[in-house]
């Protein structure tokens, strides 16, 4: 199924994890998808050799969406190369997990800098190409930490949940041109960032997840196609929990 043919898709932290199984299921959709990345140039030319095994024209994007000129540069390279934006994933985020009491600012800093301000950046640009159009559909990935913060993540929960805030306020702004904005709440699923879990540590979060299994990045990706697409043209200002039960 083609439900994507023909649109320029531009996902950040398309090179691992729930950002290049998002890629490739774009890619299955048809899209031309641009993969932004940050840094590790070896890492990056696997995941862009991976998606172009579906579809040829994918392209890598190198920015750091922490860094309001390298988010400039990149939205700039979009309109230059490919004169629109259909759809944007804000997907790229960071942890540096630590109780409250003892995170230092530059922790603090660092993941709000990514995950809430690049996102802001990220979006902000995205929306500024989508609304000359007065079409598009934007979909930030947050995370269940953000509607049920676990102690350790005061920075990450803050962030995440800002998206999701976000999310809401742009839906409003933006539905009178023609820009649909959703978010997507992933749980435990089989990552890098959860793999860095202590076994003993995830093993018993599981444990309370009614479906009883981690989830796979391909499990967030189809939500992520589906919002995208013309199936939800009528959804807007949402967020699409998908953790197995686990917040139910």
């Amino acid at each position: 199924m083609s439900d994507l043919q023909g649109r320029i898709a531009l996902v950040t932290g398309a090179t691992k994890g729930i950002g290049l199984a998002v890629a490739q299921e774009l890619a299955r959709g048809g899209a031309t998808v641009l993969m932004n990345h940050r840094g590790k140039p070896e890492q990056a030319r696997t995941a862009l050799d991976r998606v172009r095994e579906i579809r040829a024209d994918a392209q890598l994007i190198q920015a750091d969406i922490a860094d309001a000129a390298d988010v400039e540069r990149m939205f700039r390279t979009v309109r230059d190369d490919h004169g629109r934006l259909d759809a944007f994933v804000n997907n790229a985020g960071i942890t540096h997990d630590g109780y409250a009491l003892m995170m230092g600012e530059a922790n603090w800093r660092r993941v709000i800098d990514t995950n809430l301000t690049g996102a802001f950046l990220c979006t902000r640009a995205a929306a500024r190409l989508m609304v000359r159009r007065r079409t598009g559909a934007i979909v930030t990935v947050s995370s269940t930490s953000a509607l049920s913060p676990p102690a350790g993540q005061a920075n990450y929960a803050a962030a995440k949940a800002g998206g999701v805030a976000l999310t809401k306020v742009l839906a409003k702004e933006l539905g009178a041109y023609g820009v649909r904005v959703n978010c997507v709440v992933p749980g435990f699923v089989d990552t890098s960032m959860t793999r860095q879990m202590p076994a003993d540590r995830l093993a018993e979060n599981l444990r309370h997840v009614p479906l009883g299994r981690i989830g796979q990045p391909e499990e967030v990706a189809s939500v992520v196609r589906f919002l995208l697409g013309d199936a939800a043209a009528y959804v807007t200002g949402t967020s699409v929990v998908v953790d197995g039960g686990l917040i139910c």
